[in-house]
C-alpha cells in the first residue's frame, strides 16, 4: 500500500500549476451538497414543479453540468466517491452499511497539504469521524431535522435548537466568518441533511403549497408489471410502500390503486419541495456573504446533491436504480473568473471526477490512485479530445436497505443505456445472500428519454447491444471493477 508521504509527494512533483500557469489566485472552494435533492426539482435543470432562486444564480452566473451521474446512487458510496476520486470497489464503501477507512487518502488531505485550509460541516455519514479536515460540525448518521444533535471535533456532541437546514448553513456563515485562515484559500464542504426522507418540512413552510396541486409526472401510474422482474421485485412505490412517518398522517380507509397513489404523491412531493425551499433560501445566505465580503470573485461555488431522487417517475421515491431521474445529479458551479455566466455543458461528468477537478483548480495533479477525470477544461467551455463517451455504473446492495433493489451494473452512453440484473449480494456488506434471475434492460435515451421501453433483444438494436455489451467489457476492465 502506498504511504501518506509517497501519496503526497507524487502529488505535488508533477503538478500542472493550472491556477498559477494562467495567472491566477487558487480559487476559494465552497461546495454546498444536499442530500436526495433531484435536478429536475431545480428551476435551472428544467424544473415543473417547483422555482429555486437562490440555487439558479450559480446557474446564471457560471455553469449547469447537464449529464453529470452518480456511479452508485447511495448516499454513502457517492460520498465517497466524491472525496477519494474512487469507485466503490476500490475506495471500500459499496453499501450504506461500509464505513470510509480513516487512513484513506483524499481530496480534503491533498488541498489541505497543498496550503488550503478545509472545513466539512453538516451530513457527513461515512460511519467513522472525517480526517483531512481543520475543522469539521457534523451529524451523526442520518441526523434529525429538528433541534438536532451535531458531533464536534473534540469528540464531544451537543444538541442545538433549531431546523437543522439553517443550523447547518449557520455553522457555515460561522466558519466563514471566525474561523477562516484569511492568508488561505479555503475548501469548505458544507452538505445539507435535507430534502431525505423523512421529508420534514420547516415550521414556516408547513403551510406553503397547502392549496396548490403540483403537476404529476406523466408516469406517476406506471404498469409496473410490464416492467423488468427487477423493477417489480421494488419496494419504491409512492403510496404502497411509504410509512405514517413520510405522510405524517393516516391513509384514508379504503384507499388503494391509482387513488392511494393519486393522494400520497401530493402529500409526499410538497413536502419534499418544503424541504428543498429551505435549502435554497440557505443557499442564497451563503451567495450573499460572499458577494458581501468581495469573495466571490475568487470563489468555485458549486451546487449538488449526492445523487438523484424518483419524484413520483415511474410510481415511485428513493433512489438505487440506474434510470435517470436517480443517476444524473444536478451541478451548478460558478467562479467569475473562470467559467462564462450561462454556460452549459453535456459531457459525461462524473462523482469520481469532482476531487481531480478540485486539485487540478488548485494548482495540483491528482494521484494515480484517483480513477476519475478532471473537468476544469470543461469549466472552461472546453472539451478534451479523449473525453469519455460512456460511463460505467454499478449499484451493490442486493435486495438490502429495505427496498428490494436488485444489484446491478451498467453502460450509459448519450443515446443508450444497458443494464444487467446480476442479481447476487457478491460480499456486498449489508445486502440479503438471496440470488434472483440475472436478466438484461436496454433503452433508447433518444427516443425513450423516460425509459419506459426496454428494447433488449429486439432485432432492430442488435448492433447497439452488441456494441454496448463490448464498452461495458472494457468500462469494468479500465475500472478494475471484475468482481
Amino acid at each position: 500500500m502506498i504511504s501518506r508521504r509517497q501519496l503526497f509527494a507524487s502529488s505535488f512533483a508533477a503538478a500542472p500549476a493550472f491556477a498559477q500557469s494562467r495567472g491566477r489566485r487558487r480559487p476559494n472552494i465552497l461546495f454546498i451538497m444536499s442530500d436526495d435533492h433531484a435536478s429536475h426539482a431545480i428551476s435551472a435543470h428544467g424544473s415543473k414543479i417547483n422555482e429555486t432562486p437562490n440555487i439558479d444564480r450559480l446557474a446564471k452566473g457560471g455553469l449547469r453540468l447537464d449529464n453529470c451521474f452518480v456511479t452508485n446512487s447511495i448516499c454513502t458510496p457517492s460520498r465517497a466517491c466524491i472525496l477519494t476520486g474512487q469507485y466503490s470497489h476500490l475506495n471500500g464503501v459499496k453499501t450504506l452499511n461500509d464505513s470510509i477507512d480513516p487512513k484513506t487518502i483524499h481530496v480534503g488531505h491533498l488541498l489541505r497539504n497543498a496550503g488550503y485550509q478545509t472545513a466539512m460541516i453538516g451530513k457527513w455519514h461515512l460511519q467513522t469521524s472525517p480526517e483531512g479536515f481543520d475543522f469539521w460540525r457534523i451529524l451523526p448518521g442520518q441526523g434529525l431535522y429538528y433541534d438536532p444533535v451535531f458531533t464536534h471535533q473534540d469528540g464531544s456532541r451537543q444538541k442545538y435548537q433549531g431546523y437543522c437546514t439553517d443550523l447547518i448553513a449557520d455553522f457555515t456563515l460561522d466558519w466563514l466568518k471566525t474561523g477562516r485562515d484569511k492568508s488561505k484559500p479555503f475548501f469548505l464542504m458544507c452538505h445539507h441533511k435535507a430534502p431525505h426522507r423523512d421529508w420534514t418540512p420547516p415550521k414556516k413552510y408547513q403551510d406553503w403549497l397547502k392549496d396548490e396541486t403540483v403537476p404529476e409526472p406523466g408516469n406517476l401510474y406506471e404498469d409496473i408489471s410490464k416492467r423488468s422482474a427487477a423493477a417489480q421485485r421494488a419496494t419504491l412505490r409512492v403510496g404502497d410502500d411509504m410509512t405514517k412517518t413520510d405522510l405524517k398522517v393516516d391513509r384514508p380507509a379504503g384507499l388503494e390503486g391509482r387513488e392511494l397513489r393519486k393522494w400520497a404523491y401530493q402529500l409526499y412531493i410538497k413536502d419534499y419541495l418544503r424541504c428543498v425551499r429551505s435549502v435554497d433560501d440557505n443557499v442564497g445566505r451563503l451567495l450573499d456573504y460572499l458577494d458581501a465580503e468581495g469573495l466571490a470573485e475568487d470563489t468555485l461555488v458549486i451546487y449538488t446533491s449526492d445523487q438523484g431522487f424518483f419524484l413520483g417517475d415511474h410510481g415511485w421515491y428513493d433512489k438505487r436504480f440506474m434510470y435517470e431521474e436517480t443517476m444524473r445529479m444536478p451541478f451548478l458551479a460558478r467562479y467569475p473568473k473562470l467559467i462564462r455566466p450561462g454556460s452549459t455543458n453535456r459531457d459525461i461528468i462524473l462523482n469520481i471526477d469532482f476531487a481531480p477537478t478540485f486539485l487540478a483548480l488548485a494548482g495540483q495533479k491528482a494521484p494515480a490512485t484517483m480513477q476519475g477525470e478532471s473537468f476544469a477544461p470543461q469549466l472552461q467551455g472546453k472539451t478534451p479530445k479523449k473525453w469519455r463517451k460512456s460511463m460505467y455504473y454499478r449499484y451493490w446492495m442486493h435486495l438490502g436497505g429495505g427496498h428490494t433493489v436488485t444489484a446491478h451494473y451498467g453502460v450509459r452512453s448519450h443515446a443508450h443505456k444497458l443494464i444487467y440484473y446480476y442479481g447476487q449480494a457478491l460480499g456486498s456488506k449489508g445486502a440479503v445472500d438471496t440470488p434472483t434471475p440475472p436478466e438484461w434492460e436496454m433503452f433508447d435515451l433518444i427516443k425513450d428519454p423516460r425509459e419506459m421501453k426496454n428494447v433488449y433483444g429486439e432485432p432492430a438494436y442488435a448492433k447497439v447491444q452488441s456494441e454496448l455489451k463490448a464498452e461495458l467489457d472494457r468500462l469494468r476492465t479500465y475500472y478494475r471493477d471484475q468482481v
